[in-house]
């Protein structure tokens, strides 16, 4: 009689555990695409960011080479 208890026992309390732990891994996946996707956008934020300030030092350098900066 245990030998048949046993296996029940396990399915009533392993059961809805793994249907909560399967919920939680698929938000999780939809969390990291979406933060992938953030990332993607910042990467390129900071990459046009990076090109103006480089347009602004070169700016400054042609200044200091003709002797207009003071």
């Amino acid at each position: 009689m245990e030998v048949v208890v046993v296996p029940i026992l396990v399915a009533i309390i392993s059961g809805p555990l793994v249907v909560i732990l399967q919920r939680l891994r698929k938000e999780n996946s939809e969390q990291h695409a979406q933060g992938q996707i953030l990332l993607r956008v910042l990467g390129r934020k900071v990459d046009e960011l990076g090109t103006k300030i480089d347009g602004h030092i070169g700016w400054h350098k042609a200044k200091d080479e003709n002797g207009t900066n003071l």
